[in-house]
């Protein structure tokens, strides 16, 4: 036995004597992490979009307090009559998280101050610094906050999206990829949403780490090693604050005018309950604007957001203000603003672009009657002229028939299908990729998602074919009659492509959804001569001291299989729906010679609501540079509703009628200067 505890004993003290040394050490050890200062968010020319100000925290720092003959009650009560807390609250703020302690409570280490009162007024935080024998333990220190100062107006607050705590889901994500201090704290605020997120790496700097040595009680004995922490990257964006505010403005002034139209099919007020709209570079696919609405504040953040506030911003019934209706949220039908996508799958089908096609008033097809918007006849017609007055019934025909080639109601074995193809050449239902979280790949309602949606809902169908809609029979018959006969045609064979499902995709109606930043980089690859552009947030990533750390290079995604005589044949074919089309009357006293605007209005139909405005657009048409698309839920026609507002934006952009928003009318070039002492100066 004694043998054995020598040879224990020996391996303890040579062998293994370095190792125990070691962690001796590391127990009389703790660490205590000082946040960095977060990097700015800046504009195309250096105006922030969100950046850092200093505001007063009040903290307790709770080895110190413990210290006090009564373990800081004292303290606490004379601390808590200044900021207006009780004293048993700042107690409750102090103490370290765990097993049986209720919130709120201190998630961080227990040797760092605890912030109990954030940006409280100077003459308290005075108070404190002056009077340090009343207030041992308490700081009270200028520390740098999150602000979003909205220049020119421009909130962005879908682009720029918000911090919030580090959450337990992110501190085991690190800890399983290994990493160490200083690393992700608890106390650590994280990007949530939008570039905040999207660049929260870059953009969160490295904390500073100060050791402090313990003795067995706990208690600081001193300072072991002292690391400052190294501020984050700042972010340029491709974003220029005036255009944006144009954007938001003109946005909101679409939404106000919907609301002022009155709805003819239903006698009432157009609801305009939601809308977006995308402003793109068409040689590089960078965002120049992008607004959602609805909006909000996003101060809202700044001091720590309530439950109900919260609560607001996720409410369906509120509109749910943190949502970007242009990239996300599953999208909107396109309505007309896909017959050019239509077009040019005619085109590449065989149909000529130079011959006539009749425009009846309406098509009896599979036994429906399909009508012109307004059942206008416009007689035989080219396809230039369909896609400036919205004729439905040309390409009703053209889908019709492309549907009889694939086999009708009883397919060939591989469809050609090639409406749907060409959607997904221009981009469409899936993600464009750009550099934002959360996006929506929409959709493309063929035949493969018919057979999807069929499987999913055949059993209510079903039930639906016996039951008939006896909750509507007395209020709406004719409703609950056709409704009956859908569900009994739908739960015998409602997986089959119809010609009813062909033709309906064929002006961007039925289950097919796109987002406004998909038909943005849709109409900016008609512009350009046919290249798809990976939309584009980031231009470039400084380093605290300014020089250049990253810069993001515009990147080619695709090119559209579309000959270059059907691009020019659409550019042209655009233009006229401003000049002479659906879309003159917005336009009317434009200077066309000068800043030809290509277009293309949508009103698309949605069952149970009220109609979709869609206006996309590129100009100029003769030399492309930009891409505006404006969408406003149930907000009306494109023409009358989100027309007016984008041609305001050109306005804008182009300086028509009054200064241009960019200088010279062109997007800078360089990069923002970052100077010494912190400010920022343009290109």
């Amino acid at each position: 036995m004694f043998a054995a505890l020598g040879v224990q004993l020996a391996f303890l003290q040579v062998v293994a004597g370095d190792r125990y040394r070691e962690d001796a050490q590391d127990n009389r050890i703790r660490e205590v992490v000082t946040p960095a200062a977060r990097g700015l968010i800046l504009d195309d020319l250096g105006r922030p979009l969100a950046q850092n100000r200093s505001r007063f925290v009040i903290s307790v720092n709770r080895t110190d307090l413990e210290r006090q003959p009564d373990r800081g009650e004292a303290v606490l009560e004379r601390l808590g009559r200044l900021l207006g807390l009780p004293a048993t609250e700042l107690r409750q703020q102090i103490s370290p998280c765990g097993p049986g302690v209720t919130e709120p409570c201190w998630n961080g280490s227990p040797y760092q101050p605890v912030p109990v009162a954030e940006g409280v007024d100077a003459q308290t935080a005075l108070q404190i610094m002056e009077r340090r024998e009343d207030y041992p333990a308490v700081t009270a220190e200028l520390v740098a906050a999150r602000d979003y100062p909205a220049p020119e107006g421009a909130r962005a607050v879908h682009l720029l999206g918000y911090l919030q705590p580090a959450d337990e889901e992110e501190m085991a994500a690190q800890e399983a990829r290994g990493l160490r201090d200083p690393g992700l704290q608890r106390a650590d605020l994280v990007g949530r949403a939008g570039l905040e997120k999207q660049y929260d790496d870059l953009l969160r700097g490295t904390p500073g780490v100060t050791r402090l040595a313990v003795d067995h009680a706990g208690r600081v004995t001193g300072t072991v090693e002292q690391v400052a922490p190294v501020p984050g990257n700042h972010l340029v964006t491709s974003i220029d604050a005036k255009v944006q505010a144009v954007a938001e403005q003109e946005l909101h002034a679409a939404i106000e005018r919907a609301r002022g139209q009155i709805d003819d099919n239903t006698g009432r007020r157009y609801e305009a309950d939601a809308g977006a709209v995308v402003v793109m570079d068409v040689r590089t696919g960078r965002i120049v604007a992008m607004a959602s609405y609805p909006s909000y504040d996003p101060q809202v953040w700044v001091d720590g957001i309530t439950p109900t506030e919260y609560q607001r911003l996720v409410d369906e019934e509120s509109g749910g203000p943190l949502l970007s209706r242009a990239f996300q949220g599953g999208g909107a039908p396109p309505g007309s603003t896909f017959k050019p996508i239509s077009a040019a799958a005619a085109a590449a089908a065989g149909f000529s672009l130079t011959s006539t096609y009749p425009c009846p008033g309406s098509l009896t097809i599979g036994g429906r009657r399909f009508r012109n918007f307004e059942s206008q006849d416009y007689g035989d017609i080219t396809m230039a002229r369909a896609l400036e007055v919205s004729c439905d019934t040309v390409f009703y025909d053209i889908a019709q028939r492309m549907w009889l080639r694939d086999g009708g109601n009883q397919p060939v074995e591989r469809p050609s299908d090639p409406m749907q193809r060409m959607a997904r050449s221009f981009g469409l239902g899936q993600p464009t990729g750009v550099d934002l979280p959360g996006e929506s790949p929409g959709r493309i309602a063929d035949r493969d998602y018919k057979r999807r949606h069929w499987e999913r809902t055949k059993d209510e169908t079903c039930r639906r074919a016996d039951s008939g809609y006896p909750e509507l029979a007395p209020s709406e018959p004719a409703r609950a009659r056709f409704l009956e006969q859908l569900a009994k045609e739908n739960c015998a064979d409602g997986f089959r492509w119809r010609v009813g499902d062909a033709v309906n995709f064929s002006i961007g109606q039925g289950d097919t959804l796109v987002t406004p930043l998909q038909l943005a980089r849709a109409y900016a690859a008609i512009a350009n001569g046919g290249t798809l552009w990976r939309p584009q947030v980031a231009k470039a990533v400084l380093g605290p001291d300014g020089h250049p750390v990253k810069t993001f290079e515009p990147e080619a995604t695709g090119q559209l299989p579309v000959s270059r005589s059907t691009l020019d044949y659409l550019r042209d074919a655009l233009v006229g729906v401003t000049t002479h089309g659906s879309a003159a009357r917005a336009f009317a006293g434009w200077p066309h010679d000068e800043y030809p605007v290509a277009s293309k209005t949508g009103t698309a139909e949605v069952y149970g609501n009220q109609t979709t405005s869609w206006f996309a657009t590129f100009a100029p048409a003769d030399q492309p540079q930009y891409a505006v698309v404006m969408m406003v839920s149930q907000g009306g026609t494109g023409s009358g509703t989100a027309a007016p507002s984008v041609r305001k934006i050109y306005e804008a952009l182009f300086g028509i009628g009054r200064e241009p928003v960019l200088p010279g009318g062109e997007l800078p070039t360089g990069l923002p200067q970052i100077r010494p002492d912190s400010t920022v100066g343009q290109p």
